[in-house]
């Protein structure tokens, strides 16, 4: 690895609410699907590292699960406290706010960074979605008040609008040293890790209302030979009524999540992939936090 003269690197934590946009912003800066992204809240459950080089540095991004109000199980306040303790230890992080509507949940994420004591760029994201440009000078005002940042940004993670700017203007604020990983890699997530997770952006896309929440995903084969992947995953339900709809009428609703997760495999592993799919019922899982790191779920 050389060093570059002048370079800007280190890491920083995307945070706030559920679809405030971290992952599409995240997967934007990457020019990868690291991160899965859905319309549904609370997609992301683990931190997920995406690295974007950039003339001026590297910045190490680590996508967070969104600071939430639910309690109502295990896994929820897990992933609260996933998304907390990656404030820890990072060089800079980003308040994610959709622009278009503020909640309460995204003053809880700003008291959440402040406590944390780290640097902060405020970002508003969803620019497109804000009808009037001119309400944008009080919500930074008011925005600005609670979070004190280092810096303000205007985006649309979605459509590309100043994100350019947002990732040289991340840089600024990153230690002046060496980049801290290979320039060809984008991700420190393993193949197993990213394959797991398309697995579960199908479950979110083809079921419904609690359905998918109860579902989580288990590779327990990856073998690459002979320029194909061969991949068997295990989906576990938390209640038995469910296996029923995530298999579907004549195992058609399987097939559907099969079908997709395995192009999007293809399409990021640039190779051929045959993926099996069971299903089985693990009751309670979602309750149960000291089986959580069994199922893949880190701290």
């Amino acid at each position: 690895m050389t060093d570059m003269p002048h370079s800007h690197s280190g890491t920083v934590a995307l945070f706030g609410r559920p679809n405030a946009g971290k992952s599409t912003l995240l997967n934007r800066l990457v020019g990868e699907r690291v991160s899965i992204v859905t319309h549904k809240p609370q997609t992301t459950r683990h931190r997920v590292t995406g690295i974007v080089n950039r003339p001026a540095g590297q910045l190490v991004l680590v996508d967070t699960p969104g600071l939430h109000n639910r309690r109502d199980h295990a896994l929820n306040r897990h992933l609260n406290r996933v998304a907390a303790e990656s404030l820890r230890g990072v060089d800079l992080a980003v308040l994610l706010v959709d622009a278009s509507n503020p909640t309460d949940e995204d003053d809880a994420a700003a008291r959440a960074v402040r406590q944390a004591g780290v640097d902060a760029v405020l970002v508003f994201n969803k620019i497109d979605r804000v009808r009037r440009r001119a309400d944008l000078l009080p919500l930074t005002k008011a925005w600005s008040e609670k979070l004190d940042p280092v810096e303000v940004f205007f985006i649309s993670a979605l459509k590309g609008d100043g994100v350019d700017a947002l990732a040289d203007g991340l840089l600024e604020h990153l230690p002046e040293q060496p980049p801290l990983y290979p320039p060809d890699e984008f991700t420190t997530e393993s193949a197993r890790f990213l394959a797991a997770e398309i697995v579960r952006e199908q479950l979110l896309e083809n079921l419904h209302q609690e359905v998918p929440y109860g579902t989580t995903v288990m590779i327990e084969s990856f073998d690459e030979q002979d320029g194909r992947i061969r991949i068997g995953a295990l989906i576990l339900v938390s209640e038995k009524r469910h296996k029923g709809m995530v298999i579907g009428k004549g195992a058609q609703t399987l097939k559907r999540i099969g079908t997709q997760a395995r192009k999007s495999m293809q399409q990021l592993f640039d190779m051929p992939v045959h993926l099996e799919l069971n299903v089985r019922v693990e009751a309670g899982w979602i309750d149960r936090e000291g089986e959580f790191a069994r199922l893949g779920y880190r701290r």
